[in-house]
């Protein structure tokens, strides 16, 4: 190749080569060393990380914090996320391990955002759980139907196995939302938790809490919820030390106070592990299709299947199976109104805009987004 022609023969003036002369790959170290552990907590770009090998730490409890390392690019980290780390792992303080790789997703529970210029668009929450336990009350605040459907349909999007635990069903009879959901195959636990209870006297008791455990154990499992339901309360009774704050019901407005505001994965005696998330008053699932919706209503399912070749079974829709199964004649007012119930659950799903009836405070929503 020619020399380049500098303007001076004077041999001591180092030039530096033209950018074509340095040879660039897009190959990236393996890191074969690299320590594999799963994401606990995230904060404020710090992720906290519980190794696979607890004995490589200096204290033994396999927690470190590290930071992503650049290669990663904007993809986002959830918890639940299974990485790999390199670098410091001892995790003294003040000490940053870098996370250099993201494992493949088993299952990866999403929403959607309602409000503002970024409605639409899809959110991942947690990645890797195996169940989704939404918890609930059965008075004080009001049970939620709607809001238990969305999550369905979210747990079933996500490849999850969906538990409903029914809180403080010692203020009222949960037997309706029983009747509504066992039918659908969900599983259900009751418990006589409330936030005024003491967790050691409701295990004394043994209302419940010990049956929830039994479902949850050596499984990761994320609690989700609106505000009030008790969610906190009972993974306290869950994780011993676990010390989530817990909350109030207003009495004038029904509803509860959001005392959690991050995402945190707390291990269970025994093994597996609880994920709690914030309280929220939406949840929203636009990113999923009304075929996937479906998944969260076997029993329209089955309807569905009469409906004519593109039916998108909205409301006013020419032909639709689900008109004329809730309109059938010769039901009885009982069962007119429970098929009724679930096809406008099942609608309003499918409009998400029509939900935001109280979006997330927010000083509670950037954990979410």
């Amino acid at each position: 190749m020619a020399r380049r022609d500098t303007g001076t023969d004077d041999p001591r003036v180092r030039v530096r080569p033209g950018k074509g002369s340095r040879p660039r790959t897009k190959q990236r170290p393996a890191h074969a060393d690299a320590h594999h552990g799963t994401v606990t907590r995230i904060d404020r770009g710090h992720y906290r990380i519980h190794l696979e090998r607890a004995a490589l730490t200096e204290d033994g409890s396999g927690d470190i914090t590290a930071m992503k390392a650049r290669e990663l690019g904007r993809g986002k980290v959830v918890v639940g996320d299974r990485v790999a780390v390199v670098g410091d792992v001892s995790g003294r303080k003040d000490t940053l391990a870098r996370m250099v790789r993201v494992e493949q997703r088993r299952t990866l529970l999403r929403r959607s955002a309602e409000d503002g210029d970024a409605a639409g668009t899809e959110r991942p929450v947690v990645a890797n759980a195996d169940l989704l336990v939404i918890v609930t009350s059965v008075a004080s605040p009001e049970p939620r139907p709607r809001m238990i459907d969305r999550y369905l349909v979210a747990a079933y999007d996500a490849g999850m196995e969906p538990l409903l635990v029914l809180t403080k069903s010692d203020l009222a009879d949960a037997a309706g939302l029983l009747a509504l959901y066992e039918p659908l195959g969900v599983r259900s636990v009751s418990t006589r938790l409330d936030p005024s209870s003491r967790a050691e006297a409701s295990r004394a008791r043994g209302d419940g809490v010990e049956a929830v455990r039994e479902v949850i154990g050596g499984r990761t499992s994320v609690f989700v919820g609106h505000s009030g339901v008790g969610k906190s309360t009972l993974i306290n009774a869950l994780v011993p030390g676990a010390d989530r704050v817990t909350g109030h019901v207003n009495e004038v407005t029904g509803r509860g106070r959001h005392t959690s505001t991050n995402l945190q994965a707390l291990e269970l005696p025994g093994g597996g592990w609880v994920i709690d998330t914030p309280g929220v008053r939406s949840f929203g699932v636009s990113h999923v299709s009304s075929t996937d919706v479906l998944r969260g209503f076997p029993d329209l399912a089955e309807v569905a299947e009469d409906c004519p070749r593109g039916c998108t079974h909205e409301q006013g829709v020419l032909d639709c199976a689900l008109d004329a199964w809730w309109g059938a004649a010769g039901l009885d007012g009982a069962e007119r109104g429970l098929r009724r119930s679930r096809v406008d659950s099942f609608r309003r799903l499918l409009a998400p805009s029509l939900e935001a009836e109280d979006p997330v405070p927010s000083t509670h929503r950037k954990e979410w987004e």
